[in-house]
């Protein structure tokens, strides 16, 4: 049986939360023929895919993507205990670990396990790695390159942050997940020694040695000179009172809200700190893509769950009266109207068609 017809059986398991049978399905892919490599990417990593969309499509709640992700997880540790757990280490020495504030760990475990199984020694520090504990322990350990690994976009300027702390220990940093872009492209902005789209690539580029000298000692406003205008600054300092401003306004803008459940009212804030930090995040990288890509994404999760986009848009209208004085977040947040008004068009035609 191939590993994509064993990807059905083992999203069986975890959607049921069967820890046992996801184990099983993933040792019998082995026992087939099937390397522990090939069945870490393609069976275990395809159906932590399958997870976070059936949450996004509203199919899965919170709690049942925390468990579902968990036995994908403990499948590894039980396969790692068989498998990785005998290789020599032969390599040199990685460091693998998600930046501080980062909770997606599977995918930074994934590359660790598969570094194991070609023969690296590797520390994995898990999630959330505050830079100071991460550089202790490049200190203490001496390792030929550390891997960094952050799914969530708004943790990019901590990133920038531990990367350059850990190229002045004068180790090359690798760095990899969702949040450095589908091409590398905030890597390479961030000044990253280098980047791979997925585990399979970055252990392929640690094979072939010659390992970049990390980049001399600097301060991340070296690499990202449009920080001096501050504006990154005032709007991550003022974060709290804008998320308020905007609750506070949107009763107004938005009537529908009056009626909301305190659980509503809640999701709501919590999306209003989100398209805050995203603003944030942007204004760091000086990319107005990244916000009107996360609108968007945002727009389509709000009307899987019934909510509608244009609930979006008295929240952007009222940041840009707040940041009036900001001309690139008024910039980005202009754009980000556009798209959401574009993709509310765009839903309505999809929905005519339909009828």
């Amino acid at each position: 049986m191939s590993l994509e017809d064993r990807i059905d059986l083992l999203w069986q398991a975890v959607a049921a939360g069967d820890e046992h049978d996801a184990t099983a399905v993933v040792f019998d892919a082995i026992e087939d023929g099937h390397s522990a490599e090939r069945v870490l990417l393609d069976l275990v990593a395809a159906v932590q895919r399958k997870v976070g969309e059936e949450w996004a499509a509203n199919r899965m709640t919170v709690a049942q993507e925390h468990a579902a992700t968990a036995i994908n997880d403990r499948a590894i540790s039980a396969l790692s205990y068989r498998y990785a757990a005998h290789t020599a280490g032969s390599r040199g020495r990685v460091v693998v670990a998600c930046v501080d504030g980062e909770w997606h760990g599977l995918p930074a475990r994934m590359l660790a396990e598969v570094l194991k199984l070609r023969g690296w020694k590797v520390d994995y520090l898990g999630a959330q790695v505050p830079p100071a504990h991460l550089i202790t322990h490049i200190h203490q350990t001496g390792p030929d390159v550390v891997a960094l690994s952050s799914s969530i976009a708004t943790r990019l300027p901590t990133a920038h942050a531990a990367i350059t702390a850990v190229q002045a220990t004068n180790t090359p940093v690798l760095v990899g997940g969702a949040a450095f872009g589908e091409h590398g492209q905030y890597a390479r902005l961030l000044g990253a020694d280098f980047w791979a789209p997925d585990a399979a690539a970055a252990a392929d580029r640690l094979e072939r040695g010659a390992l970049p000298s990390p980049q001399p000692a600097h301060q991340p406003i070296d690499d990202l000179p449009h920080l001096v205008d501050q504006e990154y600054t005032m709007v991550a300092r003022t974060h709290t009172t804008m998320v308020r401003t905007v609750m506070a306004g949107l009763e107004d803008r938005f009537p529908a809200m009056r009626d909301y459940t305190p659980q509503q009212r809640q999701h709501t804030a919590e999306d209003v700190a989100h398209i805050v930090d995203f603003l944030a995040t942007a204004l760091y990288i000086g990319d107005a893509e990244l916000f009107t890509g996360f609108l968007t994404w945002t727009a389509g999760i709000l009307t899987a769950r019934s909510v509608p986009a244009a609930s979006l848009l008295p929240a952007l209208d009222i940041l840009s009266a707040e940041l009036k004085d900001f001309p690139r977040a008024v910039d980005m947040l202009t754009q980000a109207t556009d798209h959401v008004s574009g993709t509310r068009s765009v839903n309505a035609s999809d929905a005519r068609n339909r009828g």
